[in-house]
């Protein structure tokens, strides 16, 4: 498919605004959260003007439609909306390198209607794809509007007690024990010289070997913090020593979403 340039929209129309719509956190939890405790009132308004989208999974999109249209009646019904999925490629390998063009799946908004961008939870383009989108918007000339909602990373940050004026996140750390191991030892070096908080993330049903490694691997005056299940009834921030974690009866559910952090 031919990609669309700033300059091919038809006649004088103005193109539209892609909105970076955020989803609550509990994807893939026992349980979900009311939208009303966890999202602006503003932000469902949009996204239930919105007839456009671009997403992660479609149909997760349609489920979190479908939560929206309790309360907030949607443009059009569900069945008629346009839901574009990201290529397979990008949810595995990101798009944050700048080496998938995104130009094709925006020819919505040249053509002057609103777009939304929606990953499975939190905010699209942050610690999930969706970057090469909002490239492409800007590149398109079409406006960029981030909406409001829960974002794990600066949640879990805030409730760490850890260095919040210089942080990084680093993604996902290697799954082989040898790997993962000299990583952490990598960011605690860092961590411990900068001041900077290092934040990661892991695939839930590896969180208590994530935990595990850690405190056999983090020095006893390394800070390390957990943010499990944010934003749900069940949720659980900690944040001690790595030699104090290991006499208090803290662990780290493999059913919940959780962001670790390490620092000084």
């Amino acid at each position: 498919m031919k990609a669309p340039t700033a300059g091919s929209r038809s006649g004088t129309t103005a193109p539209g605004t892609l909105y970076l719509v955020p989803a609550p956190l509990d994807f893939g939890c026992d349980s979900l959260v009311s939208l009303d405790r966890v999202m602006p009132t503003g932000t469902l308004e949009v996204a239930a003007s919105l007839k456009h989208w671009i997403c992660e999974n479609a149909k997760s999109t349609r489920a979190y439609l479908k939560r929206i249209a309790e309360n907030h009646p949607l443009c059009q019904p569900l069945q008629a909306m346009s839901l574009q999925e990201l290529p397979h490629e990008v949810h595995k390998k990101g798009d944050h390198q700048g080496h998938f063009d995104a130009r094709y799946l925006l020819q919505a908004a040249v053509d002057g209607e609103n777009m939304g961008l929606v990953s499975e939870a939190g905010m699209p383009a942050v610690a999930d794809p969706g970057s090469s989108v909002v490239r492409a918007a800007h590149d398109l000339e079409v406006n960029v509007v981030p909406l409001v909602g829960p974002v794990s990373l600066l949640l879990a940050l805030a409730a760490s007690g850890l260095n919040g004026q210089s942080f990084a996140f680093v993604g996902y750390l290697p799954s082989t024990p040898a790997e993962r191991n000299q990583r952490i030892r990598e960011l605690e070096s860092l961590a411990l010289k900068t001041g900077q908080t290092q934040l990661f993330i892991e695939t839930p049903y590896r969180n208590q070997a994530m935990l595990q490694a850690l405190l056999q691997t983090l020095q006893h005056n390394t800070r390390l913090a957990t943010a499990s299940g944010l934003t749900l009834a069940q949720a659980a921030c900690h944040s001690d020593l790595a030699k104090n974690w290991k006499h208090r009866p803290w662990t780290v559910a493999n059913t919940m979403p959780t962001v670790f952090a390490i620092g000084r």
